[in-house]
């Protein structure tokens, strides 16, 4: 009796991975499709949109955008001022001041002339105690807005700068990014086009800046970066948003927006209640429940985005730190997902209830679990002596060679619509990258994503130290 209940399970098990399998397959292959499609159109938009009309239109909506630093007092000043040079004139420039235990104020009103000034602001949002709120005395300066507080964390550090802040959308950075020169005109973009939907979210494309060239706060020369962890993460990036935000985008399902770079509607922001402190996921459960808020309201509405690299940010490329941040990342993915789990199967928030959600929820929140239970399952089978060597060998080269298809397709997309790694050497760096992820990263990836888990379930949070090497400017790469 329990030898054939046995049996019964292990096939029942077999057949749930050959069907699991066969949907990611599915659904990925549609992922790229619909990418494609995304990305062919926008190409299209860019070469009829004259993006000096949105400089100039008086309909473009004013932008704050929002810094929070903490402790970054070396790379500061240089980072601010790149931000004041962005080519945009109705903006303004927020940096908040988390606590910082180094020497971050004091380089802030040295270099732009900052006074301490009575600054009106309402607070809609609770944050933790802000001592003080600084302006410029230097004309040249005069968009830069500066919050001393108490440390509170990136999320509470946010909403003291959406209370202080005058514009209609905020655009939420990592202080230590790049932007694009003319990244706030690209991104206004879906605001000014849509006319049906309110746009309540816009999220940018990221690049890797690790051993790139930088010139006066611009990415000037382009090169994946020298480590295999490092170029792993260009070809994840690829994947993260040439397949599938642009993927999620065309079908109005988007629900995650990087906290290194997107632009909100304010007043929205505010009805919702800001930032969500406890949480380490803060940039994906606001999207979550702005899109719940438009659904309980029945009110209709867009998260768009860009697909051009507008932001270069700094990637981690030891194990050490990585393996903290994709802890953190599982974590706030989980904890998204739990706070919102009224949406899951829920007709009444129309797609994002019954295809997104239950997307994250299977396919990237259980993922590592079904990976690891799968591994499990081979090794009984090994046990019991029903393992076929045929059957295995033939899974493994199929799975194999369809992720390698997946990230090729997103080097393809990146080269016919972008050309930033267009140098042949580059390419064959990237391209060996994909043969050997499966094997030298991915059960890394695995193993920290279950370890987030089984953290979020004894309750372990924080966000970990992140560690950061720093950018180089063309000078210093010539030399390394």
């Amino acid at each position: 009796m329990y030898s054939l209940l046995f049996d019964i399970l292990i096939d029942l098990f077999g057949i749930f991975f050959l069907l699991y399998g066969f949907a990611v397959i599915v659904i990925y292959m549609t992922i790229t499709t619909l990418s494609g499609l995304e990305l062919r159109e926008q190409f299209k938009k860019n070469k009829f949109v004259d993006y000096k009309d949105v400089i100039t239109t008086p309909m473009a909506p004013g932008v704050s955008i929002l810094a929070p630093a903490y402790n970054e007092g070396k790379s500061l000043v240089q980072n601010v001022r790149s931000l004041l040079s962005l080519h945009f004139s109705k903006y303004e420039v927020i940096i908040i001041n988390d606590g910082s235990k180094d020497n971050s104020i004091e380089v802030l009103v040295e270099n732009f002339d900052l006074k301490k000034t009575d600054f009106a602001f309402e607070k809609t949002i609770d944050t933790q105690p802000i001592k003080a709120v600084y302006k410029s005395e230097n004309p040249s300066f005069s968009k830069l807005i500066v919050i001393d507080k108490v440390n509170g964390g990136k999320a509470d550090a946010l909403n003291a700068g959406i209370n202080v802040a005058n514009q209609e959308l905020i655009a939420c950075i990592d202080v230590d990014c790049i932007l694009a020169p003319d990244s706030i005109i690209r991104m206004l973009r879906p605001f000014l086009e849509e006319t049906h939907k309110k746009v309540i979210a816009v999220g940018g494309g990221i690049g890797i800046a690790n051993n790139c060239d930088i010139k006066d706060g611009t990415v000037v020369k382009y090169r994946v970066p020298r480590t295999l962890l490092g170029r792993f993460q260009v070809i994840e990036y690829f994947r993260s948003f040439l397949l599938g935000r642009m993927a999620w985008s065309r079908v109005n399902g988007l629900l995650l927006i990087s906290g290194a770079f997107g632009f909100f509607d304010k007043e929205l922001v505010k009805k919702v209640g800001g930032y969500f402190p406890p949480t380490v996921g803060e940039d994906m459960e606001l999207v979550v429940r702005m899109r719940r808020y438009m659904e309980e309201q029945k009110l209709p509405y867009k998260v768009a985005f860009i697909s051009d690299p507008l932001c270069w940010t700094e990637v981690p490329e030891t194990e050490e730190v990585l393996s903290k941040q994709r802890n953190r990342w599982m974590r706030g993915t989980i904890e998204t997902l739990q706070l919102h789990r009224k949406m899951q199967f829920n007709w009444n928030y129309g797609f994002t209830g019954m295809v997104s959600f239950p997307f994250w929820t299977i396919f990237e929140k259980n993922a590592p679990i079904i990976e690891f239970l799968g591994v499990i399952y081979t090794f009984i089978l090994i046990f019991l002596g029903e393992f076929s060597a045929v059957y295995f060998i033939s899974l493994f080269v199929l799975i194999y060679f369809f992720s390698v298809m997946l990230s090729s397709f997103s080097i393809l997309f990146e080269e016919l619509f972008f050309k930033k790694y267009g140098r042949k050497g580059e390419l064959r760096k990237l391209i060996v990258t994909v043969l050997k992820e499966p094997f030298f990263v991915h059960p890394k990836l695995m193993f920290w994503c279950l370890k987030g888990h089984w953290n979020f379930i004894k309750g372990i949070g924080g966000w970990g130290e992140m560690v950061r090497a720093g950018f180089k400017n063309t000078k210093e790469s010539r030399q390394n």
